[in-house]
């Protein structure tokens, strides 16, 4: 049996590895996470019940990350020399790379976002193994994995997520209510300091357009625009793709609830707006998942103008109940298309390094839905 490390930095890294740490479990592998506090982290672990070593507490602003990154080293280095893992896995974490190479243990990357520049650059060359969707733009090298799925279906499949209607009653809602999820983000990480975000005009007309339709639902960072208040939606978090699910429609800054939505067959506009070297342009034709959802399945349109949205929003809106029929055929194509991220991964860490080898000889077993793992 096996002693795995793995590391949680942010909310939607619980949901990724969720299902992953309990496969090892049952299967009896000595499984150890370490935690990093940010948002909703340490909620998310302790409604799942699992055993975490907090590491450190998310900072804002460039120094203070910069900080954080130390603490992050000396607080895992001391952690690691005490358990000596077998092998370490996080997403695009510097930290558990850096103590990976420096004590000889192996480490595996995971990463589904080309234009964290920064965090790429901290973590790749300590890295013995990145994995990324096969969608991924960016040709890393020899140490670049690339499987034929997404993050997000890693909880997400079928396998795994099975939508429970009793969230609804909790909000006052039945399955086939028309209702609208809004979600709006703080932009705080390393890699999103080019970002703006939409402007509150916006806001309100998106508001106006919505309530003639639906019920809305909000959810939002802390500090964001004030005419969203009377929508916040304080349901508890680990109940959130449920609602993703039943809802006709979702709208959001940030890429990742804009692709869960889509995954879940929910009509999703995205909008993500960068600011680099004075030239205004969207963040979709830098990220491949944001691409291939959009171009390939058409499940998610991105954005970085406003009125483009809303043109869409009005589109959506004039038959939004056919609209949610439509995404649903849509997303049942996509799962059919995509293997089992989860399965996979269990598959890869029990037979690593192995299993690297078995890849290079024949890339097409990642390509086949099911994987055969």
């Amino acid at each position: 049996m096996m002693k795995i490390l793995i590391d949680i930095g942010h909310p939607a890294h619980v949901h990724l590895f969720k299902n992953l740490i309990w496969s090892l479990k049952k299967k009896g592998h000595d499984v150890h996470i370490t935690a990093r506090d940010k948002e909703i982290v340490l909620k998310l672990l302790n409604y799942y019940k699992f055993e975490y070593t907090l590491i450190s507490k998310s900072r804002k602003g460039l120094l203070h990350i910069g900080k954080e990154m130390i603490q992050r080293d000396y607080n895992l280095f001391n952690l690691v020399r005490k358990i000596h893992p077998d092998i370490m896995i996080a997403v695009l974490d510097p930290s558990i790379t850096h103590i990976g190479k420096l004590l000889k243990i192996p480490t595996i990357t995971l990463t589904d976002t080309e234009h964290a520049a920064i965090a790429n650059a901290l973590t790749f060359p300590f890295s013995d193994i990145i994995c990324t969707p096969s969608c991924y733009k960016d040709k890393i090298g020899k140490k670049q994995i690339q499987y034929n799925s997404y993050h997000e279906i890693s909880y997400l499949h079928p396998n795994y997520f099975k939508p429970n209607p009793k969230v609804l009653d909790e909000l006052g809602l039945s399955i086939g209510d028309i209702f609208f999820v809004i979600r709006l983000s703080s932009f705080e990480a390393s890699h999103d300091i080019h970002t703006l975000k939409i402007r509150s005009e916006y806001i309100g007309r998106i508001i106006e357009k919505l309530e003639e339709h639906g019920r809305i639902l909000v959810f939002s960072e802390p500090g964001q625009d004030s005419q969203l208040k009377k929508f916040e939606c304080t349901i508890s978090p680990e109940k959130y793709h449920d609602i993703l699910y039943y809802s006709h429609l979702y709208i959001g800054e940030g890429s990742t609830s804009a692709e869960e939505a889509a995954i879940l067959g929910t009509p999703s506009l995205h909008f993500e707006r960068l600011s680099i070297n004075g030239k205004i342009q969207g963040v979709a034709p830098f990220i491949g998942i944001l691409e291939e959802l959009q171009n390939k399945y058409q499940l998610l349109f991105s954005f970085y103008e406003e009125e483009q949205l809303l043109n869409k929003l009005d589109e959506l809106l004039i038959d939004i109940v056919h609209a949610k029929s439509e995404w649903y055929t849509k997303k049942e194509v996509l799962l059919k298309d995509k293997i089992d991220l989860t399965a996979f991964l269990v598959w890869f860490i029990e037979n690593f390094p192995s299993s690297v080898d078995t890849i290079r000889r024949d890339p097409r077993c990642l390509d086949h839905p099911g994987g055969g793992f």
